[in-house]
This record gives C-alpha cells, structure tokens and sequence, in this order.
C-alpha cells in the first residue's frame, strides 16, 4: 500500500498509519536548528519511506529521536535511523530486556507465553521482517522519567511520561507552538498478557488529560489526526462508558442498558460492543 503524508503544520509532516503490519504514524517535528523524530516506525523499511519523504520536499532529516513508548511497532525502526534517542526510563528497560535476542519462531512463542507480545504482534513482524532474525534493538541514549522539553529553535516539544493500561511507559507529546497532541497509544488497551481489558479510571485519567490540553489537533498513532471537536466527539461514548463501568462494575447488563439509553439506541455499534468486554476484562 502507497504511504500517505500529511503536512498537518508549517513545522509537522508525517506519514499516516497502515494496519497490513501495524505501522503506526510517524512525524517529523521541524524547528528551526533541529527536527525531532516522534517515534522510528516498526521497521528500517518503514523508517525509509518516511526519510525518502523528507528528502523529495527538501526537508532536513531528522537530529533526535523521541519515543512514545517500547512497543515493537513504534521502535525496532530505530536501526534505520541512527539517530541520538530519548525515551522514558520504562522503555529503556524494555528493549534492553529485548536486546540480544534472536527473533527466532521459538523466541517469539516465548514471548507470547511471557505476555511481552500478542499472536496478532508476532504475525505483523513476520510479515513486516520476512525474517524476524533481522530485527536490531537499539537502545536509546537520553533517558527521563517524568517530563522533558525539547528546543527546536522556535518550537518547543514536551515528552511527558502519562503510564496507563496499554503500557507503563506511554509518553505523550506536544507540540506548543502549533498546539498539537500526539498521544502515542496511551488512550489503547491492554493489549498484552491476557484479553485486550481496559480500567475504567486509567481511561478516565487519561481522557483528563488529553483534554486538558485543549489542544488545536490531537494525534493518535493508528488514527487519523483530529481536532478538538472532532475528538471529543469521538470519544463521548468511549468516556460514558467508562463513567458507567466505574458505577456498575463488571454487571455487562446493566453497562449495555445505560449505555444503550445514553445514546437512545435499541443495538450498540460494534465498537462499543468490544469496548464493553475490553472494560469488563478489566473490572475483574
């Protein structure tokens, strides 16, 4: 599938999301002494694309690197970069775990059984790599722990570490100048170690946050980028639900009644309806 770019700003290119191996959006953050890198993509074959993009508009490539978090799809594209990185001190401590390994069959079973990948992760690198054997970890060279402001020269970047049940180490990361959000996958599931399960207060945390920032365009890595409105539209019955699940617990009746009369619906959309197991697993 041809990639697609959005010039979502003067200073912010990116390369949208494609779901055949998971890649997930990457973006150049460009000020006027240094680009920043928002994530490495999942692979050196997909860190290419994006860099031959860079290259066909005249754009510097990027000097630093930032995580979001240590997910396979969002860092093993590191080797294609070769660029200083800065990730939160949880990601670090993932891909040093991950490092040295030999991605072979085995190896990934394994890493299924230890709940540090998922089945739909496992055939995405192998349709991603071919063969996984390939994969280099790298590990990052600045490491934070809370929160990290990067100057650009004139556009100003803040890594701040958020947590939540996707992974422990989910950052987000705005831009202030232009007013825009990129929130990793912070607002995802759990999607490792059992049934995809969402916490009704994290997501509430979560929600909180985002939305506190009120910012112009929120980013997330396998969406389309939104405006204000447009997400919090998106997510009213995603943040209903989960008020919801924190009064009535794991009672799926009761959730699927008020939620149905919330939105005068005799059936829930099928979103939702998954978004009720993901919140009932984890009310557990």
């Amino acid at each position: 599938m041809k990639p697609e770019f959005e010039q979502l700003s003067p200073h912010i290119l990116l390369m949208h999301a494609t779901h055949e191996t998971d890649r997930p959006i990457v973006a150049a953050i460009m000020g006027e002494r240094r680009t920043l890198l928002m994530d490495a993509g999942n692979s050196p074959a997909h860190a290419a694309l994006f860099r031959e993009e860079l290259s066909r508009r005249g754009y510097r490539q990027p000097d630093l690197l930032a995580l979001t978090h240590w997910h396979w799809d969002h860092s093993f594209g590191m080797s294609g970069w070769n660029l200083p990185a800065v990730a939160h001190s949880g990601t670090a401590g993932m891909l040093a775990h991950l490092a040295g390994l030999d991605w072979s069959d085995e190896c990934l079973d394994t890493l299924i059984a230890e709940g540090i990948l998922n089945g739909d992760s496992a055939e995405h690198i192998r349709k991603e790599y071919g063969d996984p054997k390939k994969i280099q970890i790298i590990q990052p060279d600045i490491v934070f722990s809370d929160q990290l402001v990067i100057d650009l020269g004139g556009i100003t970047c803040e890594l701040r570490h958020v947590g939540g049940d996707h992974t422990a180490d989910s950052c987000i990361l705005h831009v202030k100048e232009d007013d825009i959000l990129f929130l990793g996958d912070a607002l995802g599931p759990s999607v490792y170690g059992g049934p995809r399960r969402y916490s009704s207060s994290e997501f509430l945390r979560l929600l909180g946050i985002a939305y506190g920032y009120e910012a112009q365009w929120y980013v997330e890595s396998h969406d389309r980028p939104m405006s204000n409105e447009a997400f919090r539209a998106e997510l009213r019955s995603w943040e209903r639900l989960a008020r919801v699940v924190d009064v009535f617990g794991n009672d799926r009746e009761r959730v699927a009644l008020e939620i149905k009369g919330y939105l005068k619906l005799d059936q829930l959309p099928e979103d939702l309806l998954k978004g009720i197991e993901y919140f009932m697993a984890g009310a557990q």
